[in-house]
């Protein structure tokens, strides 16, 4: 079964550790992926630029709308993620318990819905 481990912080966060501090918060990242690997868990992930740089999407009326920035104000910002496939929700469970960013955010576990798709990179080649 493939989980997706949204990871929620205060992206202001990182600027408050010391910057001699932060090799130390980068290689528990590191670590915390290359147990993910071990495990044969990891599928994917990636960290999220800020997000002054997001824009949201909307259709109204059928018009295309933008707007800079999340589609909500909150304390955390979704930071980035994890693409797991594990047996059951009890691995998901220990692997977002041991995701640093557990410490000081939270850890969003969602499973992925499967859907029966036709191949579509045969059609017309």
């Amino acid at each position: 079964m493939q989980y997706m481990l949204l990871i929620y912080a205060d992206e202001t966060g990182w600027a408050a550790i010391p910057p001699e501090q932060q090799p130390q918060e980068m290689q528990a990242w590191n670590d915390y992926t290359a147990w993910l690997n071990d495990k044969g868990w990891m599928q994917a992930g990636d960290a999220l630029q800020e997000t002054a740089h997001a824009t949201t999407v909307r259709i109204r009326n059928g018009e295309t709308l933008t707007t800079d920035g999340p589609f909500a104000e909150t304390k955390e910002q979704l930071g980035g993620y994890y693409l797991l496939d594990c047996k059951d929700l009890d691995q998901a469970i220990e692997a977002a318990a041991r995701c640093p960013g557990a410490a000081y955010g939270s850890i969003e576990i969602r499973p992925l819905m499967q859907f029966d798709m036709p191949d579509a990179g045969h059609e017309g080649h």
